[in-house]
């Protein structure tokens, strides 16, 4: 027989000569997702903040409505595919029909002038039979009482997760939750970020508010600490602006006439509760186990949240008891071309579940994509030179590595704005003080925006995906000028029809006017300092910090760079203890009121808490916004734009920054994708091909064999003293007549 050493190389050799037929299987080896998932109807994402919210009471951060706009439906949504935006019904049956009415409660007719308008009333009816996916809050017992509703502590000993609760139901959605959700905004507990924004619109809100606290502390007076708060009955008061009108219609009274007020009835905030689910998770032991409706969400959406564990993934279901909805039959003129219309009528979701995978770090996300293990993808600037390509015409294409593997490219502006501020509060950048400190102010602030050249920026940071502010307003909403009439001639010059930045010769002379020629004040001949507060703190901003230093530097003004933590700098903005920042605006929604109220003058953050960040006042723009806000679109609410933003770019408050272009990148099996700004709810829509994903995947994947059969060979050669030590000693015991010695 053999000896163990020459069995175990033996053995080693007939392991690698497997390898190799192993790894032949169909099934690539890296394959980080379950065999029992191979072929399956499942979108792979990634995410790599875990949200701070779901509840949509709270939420209000896009990477939030990466999931709950899959779960909870508003009463209205955005067309997928039309654009300009436009709103359609969601779980409504129409869009709502809106009354107004004069001081008197007088009708008004609908062309009614907007000064006359005293209120507005808004009427939404709800498609009967919508219900809400299976949830242990409408859970049954035998004799048919609520089974989760009474709960104590020991009841949730072993319990961690929604699936613990082996008993769900269901039942249909009410006009009631939509009502519910509303009350749910005033909530003390909840606080939501949109209730002083709405209690200045809603009729009685804030002083329903009011009386919620007093309630909530009431109940909770002698309340001892670790203790769970009573729950608070919201029905037990009424807003005096909402009502039931039956089963599935509700009304809402809006101060005067605001027309954006249709957009927010798209947003989460105005998603339906139900009181069953607010009764569920506000029980003694729930929000100590994280089972709360911040982190398991109760909707009548195309999927449900079943489990979330957000330092590692989040997985969305299809939910069994989704009405469907039919894929949009209409579009823009190019989606026919572009296969955006195959599935027209056809009822979604096409899928049957999502699964989000954290990544914190780009690199690996980016690997997994290039593998085909994640169906989607953003571009960081490290990848972007070798996905994408861009033309001597300025066009965006996909670089040869991507067009071989038959990935697809989505470009979009987004419906966002990013800006340097200037503090008006401040007494040097500012606007406040006598006729002629206003002007010296006004110059320094054009001279700032003409050295701070972010057409350089985009290309050096951005990899070019931006588009130059020219004011506040972005690409995509209306208000805003292409072409010629809509440069800035304060920082561009038309040249050849093309607009080019001013020489820097100008922001020098505009400084020289301001009272500091040469970048020192004329009068006490001391360089200017100006001071930037950031929250950039690591190794990778300074790059971008060097870049502003330079930028002022162009016109001799010495830049002072103040880091803090972010809790800190929102402070520092809001308090107006600040001389210049950066921060970035995204739309709430598709109109120039959601980005004109940033420079509003009641608006401000240092006296009224508002959005208005830089505190900017002018008695003409705050006058033509008052006039603006309400209007209906058209060539006369256009005019009052075209003078509103001319205001703006003399006084310049910001220096008009950029409006960042989104890139997209998605595999050749994931189809029916289109880019929507206003909306995330569109994953309904997506249709995946889990047979060609699974052919590439194994294609782009297969493991190198060359090395294995080597290494086969190698192992093989090693053997042959072995054996040929071993065939000499059985002759030379065969010929002594005698067996073989063992070794």
């Amino acid at each position: 027989m053999l000896s163990d050493g020459v069995q175990r190389l033996a053995r080693r050799a007939a392991v690698a000569a497997l390898l190799p037929a192993l790894l032949a299987c169909d099934r690539a080896w890296n394959d980080p997702y379950p065999g029992a998932e191979h072929g399956a109807n499942i979108l792979y994402s990634a995410f790599s903040q875990r949200p701070r919210h779901l509840d949509p009471a709270k939420a209000y951060a896009s990477d939030e409505y990466d999931f709950i706009s899959q779960v909870y439906e508003p009463p209205l949504q955005y067309h997928y595919l039309k654009r300009p935006y436009t709103l359609i019904p969601a779980t409504a049956a129409e869009l709502p029909k809106v009354q107004y009415f004069d001081a008197r409660e007088r009708r008004l007719p609908e062309a009614a002038d907007m000064r006359a308008v005293a209120y507005s009333v808004y009427e939404l009816r709800i498609q009967p039979g919508i219900r809400y996916a299976p949830h242990p809050a409408f859970a049954l017992d035998a004799s048919g009482k609520p089974a989760y509703l009474s709960l104590t502590r020991d009841d949730l000993r072993g319990k961690a997760r929604l699936l613990d609760f082996p008993l769900t139901g269901t039942r249909e959605l009410t006009a009631r939750d939509y009502v519910y959700q509303i009350r749910r905004l005033a909530h003390p507990r909840v606080h939501s970020p949109i209730l002083g924004h709405m209690g200045e619109y809603i009729v009685g809100l804030k002083e329903y508010a009011e009386r919620l606290a007093a309630e909530d502390k009431r109940l909770n007076a002698g309340r001892k600490a670790g203790e769970t708060a009573a729950f608070l009955e919201l029905d037990r008061f009424d807003i005096t602006g909402v009502s039931e009108v039956d089963r599935y219609t509700w009304r809402i009274r809006i101060k005067g006439k605001y027309p954006q007020f249709s957009y927010w009835l798209a947003m989460p905030f105005f998603a339906p509760v139900p009181i069953e689910a607010d009764r569920f998770y506000s029980q003694p032991g729930m929000a100590e186990k994280n089972i709360t409706l911040d982190w398991f969400p109760v909707g009548t959406g195309p999927y449900m949240l079943t489990e979330n564990d957000p330092n590692s993934r989040i997985v969305l279901l299809r939910n069994p008891n989704f009405r469907g909805e039919a894929y949009p039959a209409e579009g823009e003129a190019s989606d026919q071309a572009a296969g955006l219309l195959a599935d027209a009528g056809r009822k979604g979701p096409f899928i049957d579940k999502v699964v989000f995978s954290r990544e914190k770090e780009g690199i690996p996300y980016w690997n997994k994509f290039m593998q085909g293990y994640y169906d989607q993808s953003g571009i960081s600037n490290d990848n972007f030179d070798n996905a994408v390509r861009i033309s001597s015409t300025g066009d965006a294409g996909l670089s040869e590595s991507m067009e071989v593997r038959g990935i697809g490219l989505k470009t979009s502006v987004a419906t966002s704005t990013y800006y340097l501020a200037f503090n008006w509060l401040d007494p040097v950048v500012g606007g406040q003080g006598d006729a002629v400190r206003r002007e010296r102010a006004r110059k320094l602030r054009q001279a700032i925006s003409l050295a701070v050249d972010f057409d350089e920026f985009i290309s050096i940071f951005a990899n070019g995906r931006g588009i130059p502010g020219q004011g506040p307003i972005p690409p995509g909403i209306f208000g805003f000028r292409d072409g010629p009439s809509g440069i800035n001639p304060v920082v561009y010059q038309l040249r050849d029809g093309k607009p080019q930045r001013r020489p820097i010769d100008e922001a020098r002379r505009l400084l020289a006017d301001a009272g500091y020629p040469a970048g020192r004040d004329a009068r006490t001949g001391q360089p200017l300092v100006l001071y930037l507060d950031t929250t950039a703190r690591g190794p990778g901003d300074k790059a971008r910090l060097d870049w502003y230093r330079k930028q002022f530097g162009k016109i001799n003004v010495q830049l002072d760079i103040r880091t803090t933590d972010w809790n800190r700098f929102q402070e520092k903005v809001r308090k107006g203890n600040t001389q210049m920042f950066f921060l970035g605006w995204n739309a709430d929604y598709p109109d120039p009121e959601n980005f004109l109220f940033l420079l509003y003058g009641p608006n401000a953050a240092a006296r009224f808490d508002g959005e208005n960040k830089s505190n900017f006042q002018n008695p003409e723009y705050d006058r033509l916004f008052e006039q603006m806000k309400n209007m209906d679109n058209g060539p006369g609410r256009q005019e009052i734009i075209d003078r509103m933003v001319a205001v703006l770019r003399e006084e310049a408050p910001w220096v008009w920054g950029f409006h960042p272009r989104d890139y997209g990148l998605y595999h050749a099996w994931l189809s029916n994708v289109k880019p929507n700004q206003m909306a995330r709810n569109g994953m309904k829509f997506y249709r995946l091909d889990a047979g060609l994903r699974g052919q590439k995947r194994a294609e782009w994947n297969r493991p190198l064999v060359w090395p294995f059969a080597v290494a086969l060979l190698l192992l093989l050669l090693s053997l042959l003293p072995a054996i040929r030590s071993w065939r000499e000693r059985e002759r030379s015991g065969a010929a002594r007549g005698m067996p073989a010695a063992l070794p």
